[in-house]
Formats: C-alpha cells, sequence, structure tokens
C-alpha cells in the first residue's frame, strides 16, 4: 500500500544519470549516460530520453541561468530534473497514468533522486571525483548501477502496515511513492523525544565513549529503536547516517539470522564472509548496464565494487559490534575490512563502527587521517570501546582507574537503554486520538508523523485531497524560494475534501503541519479551531529534548 505500480518499459519509467560535459562531439554521444534504467532499452530511446532531458534543461537556463528546470509536464509524461552535481544531472520519466494509485507529488518524486545521490556520496565519493580520476567513465558506471540497484530493492516491508520502508523495485514493476505516503516525509530523521533527565544521561554516554577512544577524535550516532537519540554530525550527514542505519543498522533492520561471529574472532569464518563484487568494465558491466557496448580502457582492470545496501549483509556478533563483509578482507588476514563513509560537511572519510545493545545503536565515526595504522588501529579503538563496554573485572592494582571509567560507561549504557525503553510508549508513542497529521521542521530537517497504521484509517478521496493540497504548497514554496536563508512567511490553507473532510496545511515559524480531519464536518471555523488546538499543544514541542 501506498506505492503506486508502473511498468518498467519504455513507456513507462526512465531513470537516468548523465554529464553535459561529456559527448559532445559526433559519435561520442554514448559517453555521456553515466546511468539508464531499465539498461535493456535500445541505445537510441536512451539517448532520445537524455536529448530531450538536455534540450530542456539548455532552454530553461536561457531564462533561469543559476536554476534550471526541475519538472516538466508533458501531455503524456512528468519529467523530473535534480541537478545532483554542477553539469551532472539525474532525471525521472514518469508516464502519467489514470489509475488512481499512480497520483504522486513531483517533490517526493525529486527526493528520490536526492536521497539517491546523498547515499551515494556517504561511500563513494562525488560522481565528479571519479570521472575524473578514472576519465572513460567505466568506473562510475561500474558503481553506479549496483548501488542504484540496490537503492531500488533497498528496503523491506517488516508488515502489511509497515509503510516506512518498501521495495521500489519488485519483479519487473518499479513502484513509486504514490497519494499515500503524503503524512510521510523523505529526507528527514524521526527524533526520540526524551526528559530532561534522560537527555542528560545520553550527553554524558556521549562524552564518556568518546574519551575512550583516546586521543581520536570521532563523531556519533545513538539511536533507539528506528528514533534519532542523539547526534553529532550535521544535519545532512545526519539524514544520511540515519537513512542508511535504519535500512541495514538496527535491530529492526538486521537479518533474522543470529550470528556469534566477532571481528575479534580469528579461524574459519567462511560462513560470514563473501568476496566484494567485482565488476570487468570490458565484460559484465558493459554487457549487463550498456548491452554489446564496451568503452572499457584496453586490457584486463577489474574494479573492485563495494555494495553497501545489499541485503542481508549486516550481522550482530555476541561482542556487541555489528560486522559486515560487504567491504571485504583485510589482507593477510581473516578480519573483514571497516566499513567507511564520506562525511559532506568536514568533506573527510571516517571508519563507521555500529555496537548494539537491546534497542540501542551506538554510531562511531572515526576519522580514516587519524588512524595511522589501518585496520589495526581500528582494531584497537574497538577493543578499548569493548572494554569498557563490557567493565571488565578488577584485578590489578594498577588497573583501578581505568576499570573505574569502564564500568562508569558500562553503567551508562545500561542507564541509557533502561531510560529510553521505560518512556517508550512504542509505535503509537506520539499518536494524537482523532488526528492524522504530518510536523515538519524544516530548519533542522526533522519531522514527525501519524503511525502508519492509523494514516491507513483514512480514506483514499481524504488522502488525494490532502497530496493536492501539498502540490499547491510546493509550488509556492518553489515560486516564493521559500529555501533561501532568512526566508520566514506564514501560511495556511484549509480545503474540503469531496467526503467533507479538511485537508490542512500550515506553515510558520519554519515548521510545517499537515492534517486530515474527516470527522470536522461542521464548519470551517471547527477545523480550525481544531488545528490550533493541536499547533497550541504539540506542535511548539514536538521536537524538543526538554
Amino acid at each position: 500500500m501506498g506505492l503506486a505500480s508502473i511498468g518498467t518499459a519504455s513507456e513507462g519509467m526512465q531513470l537516468c544519470i548523465f554529464d553535459l560535459r561529456r559527448g559532445q562531439h559526433e559519435g561520442q554521444e554514448l559517453d555521456k549516460i553515466l546511468f539508464f534504467f531499465p539498461a535493456d532499452l535500445p541505445f537510441s530511446t536512451q539517448l532520445s530520453v537524455i536529448g530531450l532531458s538536455e534540450g530542456l534543461i539548455t532552454f530553461t537556463r536561457i531564462f533561469s541561468p543559476e536554476a534550471a528546470c526541475e519538472v516538466i509536464e508533458a501531455e503524456r509524461h512528468s519529467h523530473v530534473f535534480y541537478e545532483a552535481e554542477p553539469d551532472i544531472w539525474m532525471v525521472m520519466v514518469v508516464e502519467k497514468s489514470k489509475e488512481l494509485e499512480a497520483i504522486w507529488r513531483i517533490d517526493a518524486l525529486r527526493e528520490v533522486l536526492k536521497e539517491i545521490h546523498s547515499l551515494f556520496m556517504m561511500f563513494h565519493g562525488s560522481i565528479r571525483a571519479l570521472l575524473d580520476k578514472e576519465p572513460s567513465g567505466e568506473l562510475t558506471r561500474a558503481h553506479l548501477y549496483p548501488f542504484i540497484m540496490d537503492y531500488l530493492r533497498a528496503c523491506q516491508k517488516r508488515s502489511p502496515l509497515d509503510e516506512c520502508c518498501w521495495d521500489f523495485l519488485v519483479g519487473k514493476k518499479l513502484q513509486l511513492p504514490s497519494f499515500r505516503d503524503c503524512l510521510k516525509e523523505r529526507r528527514t530523521v524521526q527524533m526520540l523525544t526524551v526528559g530532561r533527565e534522560a537527555a542528560i544521561e545520553v550527553q554524558t554516554l556521549v562524552r564518556v565513549l568518546e574519551l575512550c577512544a583516546g586521543n581520536t577524535p570521532c563523531s556519533s550516532l545513538i539511536l533507539f529503536q528506528d528514533l534519532l537519540v542523539s547526534t553529532t554530525l550535521s544535519p545532512e550527514d545526519t539524514i544520511n547516517l540515519f537513512t542508511y542505519a535504519v535500512l541495514r543498522l538496527t535491530p529492526h533492520a538486521l537479518s533474522s539470522g543470529a550470528s556469534s561471529w566477532s571481528y575479534l574472532r580469528k579461524g574459519n569464518s567462511s560462513s560470514h564472509v563473501a568476496t566484494v563484487s567485482t565488476l570487468a568494465p570490458s565484460g559484465s558491466v558493459s554487457e549487463q548496464f550498456y548491452g554489446s557496448r564496451d568503452t572499457s580502457p584496453a586490457g584486463d582492470n577489474r574494479y573492485r565494487i563495494t555494495r553497501p545496501l545489499q541485503h542481508d549483509k549486516w550481522f550482530k556478533g555476541k561482542d556487541g559490534f555489528l560486522s559486515t563483509d560487504i567491504w571485504g578482507m583485510d589482507a593477510g588476514s581473516l578480519n573483514v575490512t571497516t566499513p567507511t563513509v564520506w562525511l559532506r560537511q568536514t568533506e573527510e572519510r571516517m571508519y563507521l563502527c555500529a555496537y548494539q545493545y537491546r534497542s540501542l545503536t551506538l554510531i562511531l565515526l572515526i576519522p580514516f587521517s587519524s588512524i595511522l595504522n589501518g585496520e589495526q588501529g581500528v582494531s584497537i579503538v574497538k577493543q578499548q570501546l569493548l572494554e569498557n563496554i563490557l567493565c571488565p573485572p578488577i584485578e590489578p592494582f594498577a588497573l583501578v582507574v581505568s576499570a573505574c571509567l569502564d564500568c562508569k560507561a558500562s553503567l551508562k549504557i545500561l542507564k541509557v537503554e533502561e531510560k529510553l525503553s521505560k518512556g517508550w510508549g512504542g509505535e503509537n508513542a506520539y499518536h494524537v486520538s482523532g488526528y492524522r497529521y504530518l510536523l515538519v521542521d524544516g530548519n533542522r530537517e526533522i519531522s514527525r508523523a501519524s503511525p502508519p497504521a492509523k494514516v491507513t484509517t483514512l480514506t483514499k478521496e481524504s488522502l488525494l485531497a490532502l497530496n493536492r493540497l501539498r502540490e499547491e504548497v510546493d509550488s509556492e514554496k518553489s515560486r516564493a524560494k521559500w529555501d533561501n536563508p532568512g526566508h520566514d512567511k506564514d501560511l495556511e490553507v484549509c480545503i474540503r475534501a469531496k467526503n467533507n473532510a479538511w485537508a490542512i496545511a500550515r506553515i510558520t515559524g519554519g515548521k510545517e503541519l499537515y492534517m486530515v480531519l474527516e470527522k470536522a464536518n461542521e464548519t470551517l471555523l471547527y477545523a480550525s479551531d481544531a488545528v490550533e488546538k493541536f499547533s497550541n499543544r504539540y506542535c511548539s514541542g514536538a521536537f524538543s529534548l526538554d
């Protein structure tokens, strides 16, 4: 539910990435194609889609040099544009359909493109940097194809009512966010609201764990269930790490199969270690992605490609650390290679270390440049953290001081998990009786919404009305350039749906509230009063940690 299903044939949907700086000479047009889905379309069709997109971009730049087109609405198709990097464009072409389930917001589709690029950059760096590293483009294509295909299968529903995650690609059908997702906001984080006492405990735990890493500076994220509790990262990096954690690292996302494997334990680990995907541009990528085309450099060069979005590749060991073989094996050892990610704010590569205790997931990010001896140095840091968390018994008198610090860290983890568990009310903890709503804090990229199971109680007419209302708000925000710093505008719109429900949007102080009221069937004043009561009671402190 909540997804519009369309075919992947040429008349259904295309997703492409191309570089305007490439393929400008006759006979080299194919060089500009970096990714195309479906990959089995004829090159003439691929070039036709990209040529049209390039023409639209060039034409609209005449009237808006600094911001080219974002969407072109044709009679049969919607063309959604996103300039991921200078002159590197992502375009989604979607066929319009009369089917009710195939109604979506353009901004929701653009958010899909933004999320693909942001996650790709977090693991592989910028597309332009890959092109500069290997100008033929085969290295870039070898990274993009498996990553995006894994992304399209990035989520798995945990129950029929779970609409927080989904597979975009099911068989030969691509499912896009539909009007049923109008009470959700992609590329935001969902935070756990905790009391002041618990917040102090969380911050103390963060400081203790940072001290456990010695002189090595590190950043951290703490999650409880699938909710963010604490972060020391920038908003953009927080969104990316939070998205990946919910997909792959939290208890809900981990493989159901138990694993006792540990990165500290050597020996026969063949059942847990798989080789990194190795794609040869002269064979598999060119044939699988571009048919018989082969523009690879001469020779039998092979690219080692990591696939961080693969399913069932993370395991929790008995020591509490999460491990994966996605990044391959450490040379000369049976230990797997520690995952690394790029941070957007600092443009720095970081080791990713994840520890899990019950419903608590702690993600530590250690600067790659600060670990001089590679995997051995990371293992030392992990060992120190592990010893602190496990709180080993005190034997030699000389270890009393350090052991006390270890116990302090261990007790903090226990205390934080206990406090958060006691204060957590489950999936319906933030449900407000009688309301179906979405609250977005645009300044901090945080959102909170009614539980999916509650949203499914709304009628199609109500959701369609809110979807149309959100489209109007998106258009107004785009025209007024609300994304500019310092912009502060208030807006409130209420519309009556065909089923006499009210669809309401209120924007003020950087926060956006979207709501459906199906029982407010008296007057507009009744609906306005209901929204006012909700805003006064819940919106002001919805995201506060106080």
